[in-house]
């Protein structure tokens, strides 16, 4: 499988975690502002670090961590652009209408860079991937703190989509041996 495939495979199950979720309870995260996103991206990360480095006390692993980092991406970028809401203010099929918009986002994105880059990120440790999304969530809230402004770097939802990719990197080396 190429890249594209295997990213196209990788978010299916993403998607599939996310709507069952939204079966569950809905798109509660509406009521999230970015921060608590990028605050929520960062728990996840972290967590990664902190499997990679050591056991876990809690029978979580690694690709349910990344699964989570791109669908939290997702979710930052639906609210970046349309702002927080004080209750769950839309449908099931509206929130994944837009899951599906900011998906092939991310995808042209990813595809654009695999034209540019090759399949460079093959040739990485899984480690890395998590340390350029801590990298990633840092630049963000630098971003946060001046209020959305930069002088001549990318904003925040260039960010998510780089973090959302770099999870991608992570699932598909996870499981392209498994599969």
């Amino acid at each position: 499988m190429n890249t594209l495939e295997q990213f196209d495979l990788a978010l299916g199950i993403c998607r599939d975690i996310f709507s069952k979720k939204l079966s569950d309870y809905g798109p509660s995260w509406r009521i999230m502002r970015p921060r608590s996103v990028t605050d929520q991206l960062y728990i996840k990360a972290k967590r990664i670090r902190t499997l990679e480095e050591g056991e876990a006390m809690v029978d979580e692993g690694i690709l349910g961590e990344f699964m989570a980092i791109v669908n939290y991406g997702l979710v930052g970028l639906i609210q970046l652009e349309k702002g927080y809401a004080d209750e769950a203010d839309m449908t099931v099929v509206e929130a994944l209408n837009l899951y599906d918009e900011k998906v092939a986002t991310a995808r042209a994105l990813m595809a654009a860079k695999t034209h540019d880059y090759g399949d460079a990120w093959r040739g990485m440790r899984v480690n890395s991937y998590t340390d350029f999304i801590l990298t990633k969530l840092q630049r963000v809230k630098e971003i946060e703190g001046n209020y959305g402004r930069t002088i001549v770097s990318e904003g925040i939802d260039s960010n998510y989509l780089d973090i959302i990719n770099y999870a991608v990197f992570g699932i598909i080396k996870l499981t392209e041996n498994n599969a």
